[in-house]
């Protein structure tokens, strides 16, 4: 259920216009900047996969939404919320 809510934010931030770039914790300790909505990729939908992909600046990551951790705007420093 956490993974939906988390998906659900982050579905939420790439269609906010104007774009505002976020950080995305993991639980292994690795941080992601988001720096434009293209960055991020995953199966669109409420009920898709929880799997997502982000490519930018040459970094490649796959991971699972369960493994986010936090969700932090980069502008504002401060987290927005589905993950704790």
């Amino acid at each position: 259920m956490r993974s939906v809510a988390i998906r659900a934010k982050i579905q939420q931030l790439i269609r906010e216009a104007p774009f505002r770039p976020f950080v995305i914790s993991l639980e292994n300790g690795q941080t992601v900047t988001i720096g434009h909505p293209e960055n991020i990729a995953f199966e669109p939908g409420e009920k898709g996969s929880e799997d997502f992909y982000v490519l930018t600046k040459g970094l490649q990551i796959q991971s699972t939404f369960s493994a986010i951790t936090s969700i932090v705007l980069l502008d504002q420093h401060a987290n927005v919320g589905g993950a704790e």
